[in-house]
């Protein structure tokens, strides 16, 4: 059976800062600043850049269509192979926003255009990795 691995970050609400949490196995939380003294294991820290990298993104987008984001979550749920390499086969997004002129259209734009054009961590791995995603607007 597939191993999974979560992984949650939070926007701070000030420019490209998110504090990432293990979720699935739990870890401590851990700011993304570059500073990696204690963390993660490495495939739980590519998800972290994974939601990090498509998280930014979408800010950056969003602000660019003059919308004020007041929150986002990124959830990002991995599937690893059983067999070695124990590399990801699949990897699953859920974005949680709320914003100031943000609707339904806008978030999926914002995030398709992340997962499909801009995040460069995503377009840096296997291109057999199923990538999926979902978005909730609040």
């Amino acid at each position: 059976m597939p191993t999974e691995r979560a992984v949650r970050l939070t926007w701070s609400g000030t420019g490209m800062r998110f504090t990432g949490d293990g979720v699935l196995p739990a870890s401590p939380s851990i700011p993304l600043d570059g500073d990696a003294v204690a963390g993660p294991s490495p495939m739980l820290t590519l998800l972290l850049a994974a939601g990090s990298c498509s998280g930014s993104d979408v800010v950056s987008i969003l602000a660019k269509m003059r919308v004020r984001l007041e929150a986002l979550t990124v959830d990002v749920v991995g599937v690893r192979r059983d067999e070695e390499p124990r590399r990801y086969v699949e990897i699953r997004y859920r974005f949680s926003l709320r914003g100031d002129g943000l609707d339904a259209a806008k978030a999926e734009r914002a995030v398709g255009l992340s997962l499909e054009k801009y995040c460069s961590v995503i377009h840096s791995l296997a291109p057999d990795i199923v990538v999926r995603h979902e978005v909730v607007v609040a």
